[in-house]
């Protein structure tokens, strides 16, 4: 059995790699990078290095050739026309390379309906399913990296915490654990053509996390809303569901989801 993992090297990527270490030889793994010289590490362990370009669709034929599992962790570019070009060269490489399974990391809870022109996961998903080749979707929930901006260190020393107005609810998780649900569905079995939404079961509110950052700081911070906010997360938040839950995660994990304690200590640095 071979195992690749495209963007080896990013974070997910390499957490995931991290993972599969501990259930597979590092022999059945494959690390699918653009820059072989950041994978040094991995070749170390014993993990094969291929290059394989997104934006090289000839390198991608050659990387998959022979894969039988293919995690195909979606762009980064900032340009959706550009991601979903990408995206379909993926695609096509891996039906041309003949990869029997495609798990393919899309975002949760999305849109139902008519699929929105701009919606670069659902889109990659159909094209998965155009494709026929055997897939899983595996959808993460937004990461808990965005309460990065949200000023906690500001709030600790001010004893607020401030929001731009709304109901609020939050199903993130980290890359940690969606990286240990990741490897369990590459090296187990059931999972062909099944979707998956790896969020938190139940959602959080931004007063839990101020009595988090209470609990943590040992000083009382409270949550206040003001609608002179001005930040670009809102405007992206209101754009996805980060309210549904589900059960999948914990389930894949074998383990509750890291609490929102541990999970905001690194980004407070106290």
């Amino acid at each position: 059995m071979s195992i690749m993992v495209t963007g080896a090297t990013g974070q997910l990527g390499s957490l995931i790699i991290d993972n599969l270490l501990q259930f597979v030889p590092a022999g059945e793994i494959i690390a699918c990078v653009r820059d072989p010289e950041k994978a040094k590490d991995l070749l170390e362990k014993g993990v094969e290095i291929r290059f394989g370009d997104y934006d090289q669709p000839d390198t991608l034929i050659q990387a998959f050739s022979g894969v039988a599992e293919l995690l195909f962790i979606s762009s980064s570019h900032p340009d959706d026309n550009v991601r979903l070009n990408q995206h379909s060269e993926v695609v096509h490489a891996a039906l041309k390379a003949g990869v029997k399974h495609l798990l393919y990391t899309s975002f949760a809870f999305p849109p139902k309906g008519q699929i929105p022109a701009n919606h670069v996961h659902l889109l990659t998903e159909q094209m998965i399913l155009k494709s026929g080749i055997d897939y899983t979707f595996l959808r993460n929930a937004l990461y808990m990296d965005f309460v990065d901006v949200l000023g906690l260190k500001e709030a600790i020393q001010s004893g607020e915490l401030i929001t731009y107005p709304g109901n609020w609810l939050f199903n993130s998780v980290t890359r940690k654990d969606l990286a240990l649900a990741t490897a369990v569905v590459l090296t187990t079995t059931g999972h062909l053509n099944q979707i998956y939404e790896l969020s938190a079961p139940h959602a959080w509110d931004f007063s839990e996390l101020a009595e988090v950052l209470s609990e943590l700081s040992g000083t009382r911070i409270v949550h206040r809303q003001d609608s002179s906010i001005q930040h670009w997360i809102y405007s992206f938040l209101a754009k996805i569901d980060t309210a549904s839950t589900s059960k999948d995660l914990e389930r894949l994990m074998g383990r509750p989801v890291t609490s929102l304690k541990k999970s905001i200590i690194t980004f407070l640095q106290i």
